[in-house]
């Protein structure tokens, strides 16, 4: 078969992705960065009620108690998306909850000693003392990501990466979580087809469309899309379209079934210890450090495709460890304010910049103090909290598949015509995908993770870290590609592209997008 010709093949490997409108140090104006900042607050509501509508019940909590703890989440994100911009990576990113926590939070929920507190009279006393015990392991288990990270550790550890290796890793921090996309949006179809086509179109067909040369359809496609389908998804409510529906149906459906605005308070200000005082059990902890682990990887990921969505290099190496280590205090804030689960970098907010074509941090930043504003305005935060979750999954599916593709896009700078590089990227990938499957669907039909021995840590720690794929994408794909034929195959696997951007100094963009704030260079210089 002849070759093609070198006029066919016009789209040479580019460090930075093009296209982007504003980078990290680039804003738009201050109306625009407001109303931006403002979609990313939106978008960052769906997990951050998501998860204490799942959990807080679960521990025996009220309306009340589920309010007083996404408010909690919602201010701890916002503390925490200020601290990774300002001192952290310094990219474009939100600090969000993590769904990894929850296999050993739920161990913690079902320990016999909280299971005994049966009696509905002391149902607030059984959710407080869960509450403690969760606050307990993740206060314990945040030293792993403080000490990987201010110890560069992980620093070295990531001297094993290569792009190669990375590629299943990005795409599956993406591709892993299919499931909060479309099986969500199949529980209110008729909410969530109509949120995924407006979106898309709003978006991509008519991003060109322009008022007073700013593309409004493109930069504020999800605020627009989320406005037309909750007015819509109310009206349904409001003509009793879902009157004598099953009542599955209606939690997905209805825009009155959150309860958040009855329950939440005018003003209420998180603060540290609002439970009382933590309980620490080293069992507890131990499994809680999986999913810290877990978060760690997933971020590791999410840091490198923001880091190519805003138009940056790929964060050197100590500049990822230290990010790392100050996403390890903000899991310590988790555990001090009482989330109810611990951190990590936001996917969808991640995928957000892909579709705004806007990656500048002052956006994030703002977006970081509404979290904050309406954390403490009870009542207004409630009711953008009250969102029906199926128009969140709607979104999650572009968003997600967004951030998997920039994974693939590191393709380029590897080969792909060798069989050993076929080979590691498509195992790692499928069993990436598969064995976490495998796990989820034996603990949905068992009610108990594969691992079920006696020793509950153990369980929590194997059952946490196989039920994440990029984790375990991780591991198929940095064992193999430094054990197989790794000798002869540096420039195969892109190494000698990616060696520049391991040492701050490798390359001089890096001093633009990673150099700390208010002269802070000077007492920690890059090493």
């Amino acid at each position: 078969m002849a070759a093609p010709k070198p006029e066919e093949i016009s789209h040479p490997p580019m460090d930075q992705l093009q296209g982007l409108e504003y980078c990290i140090d680039s804003n738009p104006s201050w109306g625009e960065a407001i109303a931006l900042g403002f979609q990313h607050y939106i978008l960052a509501l769906g997990t951050a009620v998501m998860i204490p509508t799942f959990l807080v019940p679960l521990m025996g909590g009220t309306d009340n108690d589920k309010v007083r703890v996404v408010q909690t989440l919602l201010f701890v994100e916002g503390v925490n998306t200020l601290l990774q911009t300002l001192f952290g990576t310094r990219l474009p990113t939100v600090i969000g909850g993590s769904w990894a926590f929850v296999v050993p939070i739920i161990s913690i929920i079902h320990d016999s000693s909280l299971t005994r507190i049966d009696d509905p009279h002391l149902a607030s006393i059984r959710f407080l003392s869960t509450m403690r015990a969760i606050q307990g392991a993740l206060i314990v288990a945040s030293s792993v990501q403080i000490i990987l990270g201010y110890s560069q550790l992980w620093a070295i550890f990531s001297r094993f990466f290569s792009p190669l290796g990375m590629v299943p890793v990005i795409s599956l921090v993406g591709f892993g979580l299919f499931d909060r996309g479309f099986p969500v949006v199949g529980r209110c179809v008729e909410i969530g087809i109509p949120m995924l086509i407006l979106f898309v179109a709003f978006s991509q067909y008519l991003k060109s469309f322009q008022t007073r040369q700013l593309p409004i359809l493109e930069r504020f496609a999800l605020l627009i899309s989320i406005t037309v389908i909750w007015a819509y998804a109310h009206l349904l409510t409001a003509s009793g379209a879902y009157k004598h529906r099953p009542e599955v149906t209606q939690i997905n459906c209805r825009t009155d079934r959150a309860n958040l605005i009855s329950s939440a308070p005018w003003i209420k200000i998180p603060y540290p210890l609002q439970w009382g005082a933590p309980t620490f059990d080293a069992g507890h902890a131990f499994g809680m450090m999986a999913a810290v682990l877990v978060s760690l990887i997933e971020s590791t990921g999410a840091f490198k495709a923001a880091s190519r969505l805003a138009s940056a290099t790929p964060p050197p190496a100590h500049v990822l460890s230290r990010g790392i280590g100050w996403q390890g205090i903000g899991i310590l804030l988790d555990g001090l304010f009482g989330t109810v689960t611990g951190s990590t970098v936001s996917v969808e907010n991640v995928g957000l910049i892909g579709t705004t074509r806007v990656g500048s941090r002052r956006v994030i930043q703002i977006s970081a103090g509404f979290m904050i504003f309406f954390s403490i305005l009870g009542k207004f935060g409630a009711l953008f909290a009250s969102i029906p979750f199926t128009i969140f999954a709607a979104a999650y599916c572009v968003f997600f598949g967004l951030v998997a593709s920039v994974g693939l896009s590191f393709l380029q700078f590897t080969n792909m015509n060798s069989l050993r590089n076929l080979f590691i990227t498509g195992v790692s990938m499928f069993l990436g995908l598969s064995i976490p499957g495998y796990f989820r669907e034996y603990t949905a039909a068992s009610h108990h993770g594969p691992a079920h021995t006696k020793a509950e840590w153990f369980n929590d720690f194997l059952n946490t870290i196989f039920s994440s794929s990029p984790t375990v994408a991780l591991i198929v794909a940095v064992f193999l590609d430094n054990t197989l034929d790794y000798k002869d195959s540096a420039l195969d696997r892109g190494m000698p592209w990616w060696a520049k951007f391991r040492a701050f100094k490798g390359d001089s963009r890096n001093e633009e997008f990673y150099t700390l704030p208010f002269n802070l260079q000077r007492f920690f210089p890059p090493s």
